[in-house]
Formats: C-alpha cells, structure tokens, sequence
C-alpha cells in the first residue's frame, strides 16, 4: 500500500528529536533497536509501517494507532519490532469490534 503519513495528520503532537533525525527508522522486522515513542520522526514510519500493515489508510484506524500507543502500549515494549507487533495486534482485535 506505501501510505504516507505527515505530522499534520496525528491527532497528537510529538516533540522533535532533530539530533537523531537522519538516523535509520524502523522499515520492517527485524529490528531491535529502541523505539523513541516521543520522537515525530520515529513515531511516522512506525505509523506509516502499522497501517501498510493494517491495510487502511482510514484517519479514524491511525487515531485509533495513536490511542493505543499512547494510553495502551505498556512502557516495557521497547525495541521497535515489539512495537510494530503490539501495536497491529492490537489494533486488530479492537477493529474486530468495531461496527462500522
């Protein structure tokens, strides 16, 4: 799918981690570096990579991303593929639920 997110589309702001901003991101598992869950530049292509893997490009589906993360996601999930799983996993059983 390759969709593309900006930070405009977020229903929350992140701070910018400019010193670490060209530094790689996540781009697929595997992949056990730290996820900076306060960084706009790491939080879009995790984003970006849980939609792909969610097959939807629906606004409501990536605030649903953002809610998970920021009041669900436990703070012992640290390296980036143990996010990325959380987070589809997650997000998978809640739209599961979901009435559309």
């Amino acid at each position: 799918m390759g969709i593309t997110i900006k930070p405009s589309d977020l229903q929350f702001r992140y701070p910018k981690d400019t010193v670490n901003r060209d530094r790689p991101k996540f781009r697929g598992k595997p992949d056990k570096a730290p996820f900076n869950r306060d960084d706009v530049y790491e939080v879009v292509p995790m984003f970006e990579a849980v939609m792909d893997a969610l097959e939807s490009d629906d606004g409501r589906v990536l605030h649903l991303v953002e809610k998970i993360m920021n009041d669900d996601m436990p703070r012992f999930i640290v390296s980036r593929e143990e996010v990325f799983d959380y987070l589809v996993e997650t997000a998978r059983d809640t739209l599961e639920d979901w009435h559309w």
